[in-house]
């Protein structure tokens, strides 16, 4: 009996489990049979593997070959186990080593002609087989970099099968060859950092903006075509502060899956931001493919801004899909093939038009709409998901006299100050920015100062707030405490956090 064994890592959403590939080779008649649960590309492998070893100049074992990728009750997908199983496969002919290749992970697809091509996940993968105990990897020379971000792993990078048995003291030739293919998806150029001193007037969308970054809130903006929507909310992510290290590898972990990475600017350390097109399909949203689903914008947002403009204009299938997200930061996916987790705590940024045709401003003389088409339009936030956004603020077209406010730099610093603030307050628990925090944690740090909570019960009672729209006015509140140096909120910032939320309604 000749058996081979090495490991490589399989991939459920973010999560990464090891995987021992087993080769059994039987004398009996040539055959090639892969289980332990893979999908119709991990199934091809049996023939890119075959093509590979025989490219790379190696006789191809003509025995009962079996592949088992244990363990068998996990779902395995794509094309990363390619190198495992050739080398597994090549261990259990005596090519190889056997005990040499038994504790390395092998990662990377394979092509015909024996070339080792990148593959999504290295970053999340690497990082599980070094949790694991498992800190020798091999990685295709396209993956080399992003590898060797994970501390603590010796990652070698190759670009050929047959450079990687001949470390093994196989006798092959190895062929030159540079790095094999680019990346699975090309990644997303560094976006410009915009300031905010960009846009004219508009002095209470500017608060707003900056309240929801320093907390971390979710804002809409309804206003008239040309109000400046579509500009302030692409300079929230320039008043957002660097991602921590733990942050920073979250976001990059799920950029890696998504395909969506540049590995040679390190870990990515700035906010994402992503702005879908209002075609967008639920699961380019929150995330879809066959087999195990991959991350969606939501997911890619992870940290940073998902940022819907012409948000009516969305399917309601694709709005109603982000209340989880809004409520959990994180999203559950269920497929037949499994269940993915994609972490996805963002900050939502709607931007809408008063009415289709988008002139119902003011006294709404020059809109051509009829009341229907305007109840029709703007029914599509229904009242759950506006019930999740904690400002909501709108705009006027901008006037003649109107003047630049503040740069993005200056008011980056104010929100700086209130991060460290809430830093320092939510030390010791797992939230990070107001935005996060249950009403009745911050309702008991008011401590004698819990009658100020009056104005949001006279609201409750009018019906112009909800039970979770006091928390998410309670925790608007603390931000504009924070943006202005105080130790709790006064009855004047709940009073102007109630003002930001239901547009006036509720004062």
């Amino acid at each position: 009996m000749a058996l081979g064994r090495t490991l490589a890592v399989a991939l459920v959403g973010l999560v990464g489990h090891v995987v021992e590939v087993e080769a059994h080779l039987a004398p009996s008649l040539p055959a090639f049979a892969l289980v332990g649960l893979p999908d119709a590309s991990l199934a091809e492998s049996r023939d890119r593997v075959r093509a590979a070893v025989t490219s790379s100049g190696l006789a191809w074992p003509n025995r009962r070959i079996t592949v088992n990728l244990s363990p068998a009750t996990l779902p395995k997908s794509g094309s990363v186990f390619d190198l495992g199983i050739a080398v597994a496969t090549l261990a259990g002919a005596d090519v190889v080593p056997a005990q040499a290749v038994a504790g390395v992970v092998h990662l990377g697809e394979l092509g015909l002609d024996g070339r080792l091509r990148p593959v999504r996940g290295v970053l999340p993968a690497v990082a599980a087989a070094v949790a694991a105990g498992h800190d020798r990897v091999v990685v295709p020379t396209a993956n080399l970099a992003e590898a060797r971000l994970v501390p603590g792993a010796q990652v070698r990078g190759a670009g050929s099968l047959a450079e990687v048995v001949a470390w093994y003291g196989a006798d092959v030739e190895v062929p030159e060859v540079s790095a094999a293919g680019e990346l699975v998806t090309a990644p997303r150029p560094a976006t410009e950092r915009l300031d905010l001193a960009d846009v004219v007037g508009q002095a209470a969308a500017r608060r707003s903006l900056e309240v929801a970054a320093a907390g971390g809130h979710h804002l809409l903006m309804v206003g008239p075509p040309g109000a400046g929507k579509t500009m302030l909310a692409a300079r929230l992510p320039g008043l957002l502060p660097d991602l921590d290290e733990g942050e920073a590898v979250e976001v990059t972990a799920v950029h890696s899956v998504a395909g969506t990475f540049d590995p040679h600017g390190g870990l990515l350390r700035r906010p994402p931001f992503e702005d879908p097109h209002h075609t967008a399909t639920p699961a380019s949203i929150v995330g879809g493919g066959s087999g195990l689903p991959r991350p969606g914008a939501a997911s890619r947002a992870h940290r940073g801004v998902l940022f819907l403009d012409e948000a009516p204009e969305f399917t309601t299938a694709v709005l109603q899909t982000l209340r989880q997200p809004l409520e959990h930061g994180e999203l559950v996916l269920h497929r037949a093939a499994g269940t993915a987790r994609y972490p996805a705590r963002f900050q939502l940024v709607l931007a809408a038009n008063p009415c289709p045709c988008g002139h119902a401003w003011g006294k709404g003389l020059d809109c051509t709409c009829r009341s229907e088409q305007r109840r029709r339009y703007f029914g599509k936030l229904s009242g759950p998901l506006l019930d999740r956004v904690d400002l909501q603020v709108e705009l006027a077209p901008a006037r003649a006299g109107d003047l630049p406010g503040e740069s993005s730099a200056v008011v980056a610093r104010r929100v700086q100050e209130a991060r460290a603030a809430q830093s320092a307050r939510l030390a010791g628990t797992p939230w990070r920015t107001n935005a996060e925090v249950p009403g009745a944690w911050l309702r008991d740090r008011l401590g004698g100062g819990r009658a100020l909570l009056s104005d949001l019960d006279r609201a409750i009672d009018r019906g112009t707030l909800s039970l979770r729209g006091v928390d998410r006015v309670l925790r608007v509140a603390w931000t504009l405490a924070d943006l202005e140096g105080r130790e709790a909120p006064g009855r004047g910032h709940v009073g102007q956090a109630l003002l930001m939320r239901t547009r006036g309604q509720g004062a």
